[in-house]
């Protein structure tokens, strides 16, 4: 699937949910890349995460679109759905003791970082996003992966954000 595929498809889904006030950021490689402010490599889907209270908002907004539930693996804290050669995978978040975010897994929960969903906001080739701040993406890409493939992507990753300061707004 193409980069512009993509893009097109994260600002129709931007438009689906910030015209309805439906809290959603951006993580992952396409974080990355709107942090950075260009492409810096390919990308295998959208990675967003949003609040659990709004899934079947969003899954009623995503289906008018055209948006097929299209599962993966367990699909554990996250579901996957596919539209033509674009896949988006949502995370969905959760408060927890002390207003910590958290995402349920079937054994446990995965913490977010603190002030990961801020207000950070970026445009990159004409397609504006929220995004994960600068810090917990950071702190997402310098985890250890068991997947060789995955651990290549989040080094660099890594590189790419290491040259990176403040987060843009």
């Amino acid at each position: 699937m193409s980069e512009a595929e993509q893009l097109a498809a994260l600002a129709r889904l931007h438009d689906l949910l910030a015209e309805r006030g439906i809290e959603y950021w951006l993580f992952g490689g396409w974080a990355v890349d709107f942090h950075a402010g260009s492409v810096t490599r390919a990308h295998a889907d959208l990675d967003i995460a949003v609040w659990l209270r709004d899934q079947d908002r969003i899954e009623g907004l995503l289906a008018a679109d055209g948006w097929k539930h299209a599962p993966v693996d367990s699909e554990d804290g996250y579901k996957g759905y596919a539209r033509g050669a674009v896949r988006l995978e949502l995370a969905f978040l959760e408060r927890g003791a002390l207003a910590r975010v958290y995402t349920s897994l079937r054994h446990g929960r995965a913490a977010w970082p603190p002030q990961t969903f801020e207000d950070d906001v970026a445009e990159l080739h004409g397609v504006r996003a929220r995004i994960i701040s600068l810090a917990a993406l950071k702190a997402e890409k310098s985890e250890t992966r068991g997947d060789p493939l995955v651990a290549a992507k989040d080094r660099a990753d890594s590189t790419t954000l290491a040259g990176l300061g403040e987060a843009r707004r």
